[in-house]
């Protein structure tokens, strides 16, 4: 029988690798999203509700559902955090318990958090590498904030409740079915450069920007492993690739498969036309525990991945250029 696997900010990127990845061997696939994916996206079971809506959580996870995902989170920079505070709070972390509630109703087996690197904070950039079980996280950001206590409160309620609950930390994530969705509001410098690729423009990097980018679709199979294993030994699991590369190797990969395009470093007085995603290079993830337990290893790296995305944007007509 096929399982029935329900995922909150489904309509994401993120969440559309993992439907794909998903329906691909035969689960039934809901994904919960205040706005439908994009037409092209997997065709799976789509319920248009807002995470905070307590009846369509209920409705969402049924009786006999066998795991949950949480991926919903708005994203936000400085100027949301300012802005619209509560939003961010009640969607990225208090509507999380009501999740974590319904699911233990519904007896469902066990419930995936997708977390975000974004928790370590500021403690991100003076150690390396980064261990899950780091005692000193720093996060300052709002999203960092939420998704530091997301992880402390999916492991809470697990011991209260005897919830199978496991929540990871992402790498920086880009790839396939990236764009604005009005809750992301930076987006990756690849999502930019293929951009910029599309539109036949060059590319211009203040600096080289180096982390450990991870490829959506590697991420995706994370989850399913983690989805998958009978038992697992801790609550909380780095998900990256195990290596580094910057964003501007990665652009003059791209740039050998598309003729007219280029990417470089901007000269003195010259404006860049990349947003890097921060303004420093923080430590790459641990990846041993997932590893070690798992079996897991990422199958993208810079070559892999650019090959890949450039394929997938050819079979995607205008698809880049129009995400932005």
């Amino acid at each position: 029988m096929p399982r029935r696997t329900v995922v909150f900010g489904g309509a994401g990127f993120v969440g559309c690798n993992l439907a794909a990845a998903l329906a691909q061997r035969g689960d039934d696939v809901v994904l919960c999203d205040r706005t439908p994916p994009p037409s092209a996206a997997p065709q799976v079971e789509v319920v248009v509700a807002d995470v905070r809506d307590r009846s369509a959580v209920a409705a969402a996870i049924r009786d006999g559902t066998d795991c949950v995902v949480w991926g919903a989170a708005i994203t936000a920079d400085a100027a949301r955090d300012a802005s619209d505070p509560e939003a961010v709070l009640e969607t990225n972390l208090v509507a999380l318990a009501p999740v974590l509630r319904r699911a233990r109703a519904a007896g469902v087996r066990r419930v995936l958090n997708l977390g975000s690197v974004a928790a370590c904070g500021a403690a991100a950039f003076r150690a390396a590498p980064l261990v899950e079980d780091d005692p000193a996280p720093d996060p300052r950001s709002l999203y960092a904030l939420t998704k530091f206590a997301g992880e402390r409160l999916c492991a809470r309620l697990a011991e209260l409740w005897g919830l199978d609950v496991v929540s990871v930390r992402l790498s920086a994530v880009f790839g396939p079915w990236e764009r604005r969705t009005g809750v992301r509001d930076t987006p990756s410098p690849f999502l930019q450069l293929m951009a910029l690729a599309e539109r036949g423009e060059p590319a211009r990097l203040a600096r080289p920007s180096v982390r450990d980018w991870l490829y959506a679709p590697d991420a995706a199979r994370a989850a399913l492993v983690l989805l998958d294993a009978p038992r697992l030994a801790h609550r909380l699991y780095n998900v990256g690739p195990g290596a580094t590369y910057s964003v501007l190797d990665w652009g003059r990969a791209l740039a050998a498969r598309r003729p007219g395009f280029g990417c470089r470093l901007a000269q003195p007085g010259e404006a860049p036309n990349v947003d890097p995603q921060g303004a420093d290079d923080r430590a790459p993830l641990a990846v041993g525990r997932l590893a070690a337990e798992t079996g897991f290893a990422a199958r993208y790296g810079l070559e892999a991945s650019v090959a890949h995305l450039d394929e997938w944007a050819r079979a995607h007509p205008g698809w880049f250029r129009e995400a932005l």
